[in-house]
């Protein structure tokens, strides 16, 4: 107990140098802050991405796409599929969905149309909940849309407004918020033949068929069967499992993203690099206070432990200062991404928060071992000697 309270008074004594030294321990903050800043965006980036395209045993959805095809615009398939794959084993339900994207390309602002029948929100397994408006309403209207709520962040819309997008107009009948599927909180749903007639597609034509199949290890063989079902007709098939179709739809947005992991350890290291400076140039002008603290019975173990306490301080504050910086940045602007009609948000969870925590923790103790060290090294008439 005595060892801890002991520990505990010599990191208050650190606290009050880094205190003292105010402009070198603010302008170390700062940079603490900047790269932790760096290091929660791209790690929100790597954790949506894994999500979107990481399967798990629990998956059991599979995509229907027109075969060589990955633009919403040019997947096309006759509604009428949808009664031929009901009648393959081990499918649950089909939903035909037809999607409008106003860019193709990768993009901040995507917005996706995605058009449903009436009927499929009742039966529907992903959990939305209504914020604002009501599904009465939207049910009522042709033209009613309800618009996820990061959407909806992005746009300012609100219940009531008109939103026109990739030529088309609708009327936001409510804001939804989708916990199990991100994607729903970035797009605007709307009636099927609505979106059909809009698009000037037609009616009886979709995007994709949305597969739920009844045991998750099938997945591979229902969409072999689906497949082989239209594989002579003249709209053939090609069936994945929803997050292996993400992942090769959009190989551009993985690689970019894949690429961005070099720069968090980049920012990583940069911020170890930062803290270890301004402790050994703290070191190096205090050498005859430690000195003075050896002389009044500081073992070589205590000042080693007030050195590297004030890295542990410069690190964690500046590291929580930019975590928390870059969550509520990404919440407020609601960043998103999108490529080929589909849409990675980026938000920070509670694992992301708590990794950068320990990251700072952890970069503050090696940035501050080797000042330690030299802080700690020598007798009294050798530290004095050195001034």
């Amino acid at each position: 107990m005595r060892s801890l309270i002991k520990l505990f008074n010599l990191g208050v004594l650190s606290a009050k140098q880094v205190a003292r030294n105010r402009t070198r321990s603010t302008l170390t903050l700062l940079g603490v802050a900047t790269g932790l800043f760096l290091f929660t965006v791209i790690e929100t980036m790597q954790q949506s991405l894994r999500t979107a395209t990481v399967s798990s045993a629990q998956d059991n959805t599979l995509i229907v796409y027109r075969e060589n095809r990955f633009c919403p615009a040019t997947s096309r398939l006759p509604e009428h599929y949808q009664e031929e794959i009901l009648r393959v084993d081990g499918v649950k339900d089909v939903l035909p969905v037809q999607i409008v994207v106003n860019n193709c390309g990768t993009s901040l602002d995507v917005v996706v149309f995605r058009g449903i029948p009436v009927e499929a929100i009742a039966r529907s397994a992903d959990r939305i909940e209504v914020l604002e408006g009501s599904l009465a309403e939207w049910m009522q209207r042709d033209d009613g849309a309800l618009i996820g709520k990061t959407l909806a962040q992005r746009r300012k819309l609100g219940v009531g407004d008109r939103f026109d997008a990739a030529g088309i107009s609708v009327f936001v009948s409510g804001i939804i918020e989708a916990e199990e599927r991100s994607q729903n909180n970035n797009l605007a749903m709307v009636h099927l033949p609505f979106l059909q007639q809009s698009s000037k597609i037609g009616l009886g034509v979709v995007t994709q068929f949305n597969v739920k199949v009844e045991n998750p290890e099938q997945l591979d063989l229902v969409a072999k069967e689906i497949d082989l079902r239209f594989k002579s007709d003249s709209e053939p098939t090609s069936t994945k499992p929803e997050k292996a179709f993400f992942a090769s739809t959009a190989k551009e947005l993985v690689e970019l993203i894949g690429f961005s992991r070099w720069i968090g350890w980049a920012s990583v290291l940069a911020v170890t690099g930062l803290v270890s400076n301004s402790i050994l140039l703290s070191v190096r002008g205090k050498v005859t206070e430690y000195a003075l603290f050896k002389t009044l019975g500081f073992s070589k173990v205590m000042i080693a432990w007030m050195t590297i306490a004030e890295g542990l301080i410069l690190a964690t504050i500046g590291g929580i200062g930019g975590i928390l910086g870059a969550s509520l940045f990404l919440h407020l602007q609601s960043v998103s991404i999108g490529n080929e009609g589909l849409i990675l948000t980026f938000l920070p969870s509670t694992w992301v928060v708590s990794t950068g925590i320990v990251a700072s923790v952890c970069l503050g103790l090696l940035a501050g071992l080797y000042p330690a060290w030299l802080a700690g090294r020598g007798s009294i008439s050798q530290t004095l000697k050195s001034v």
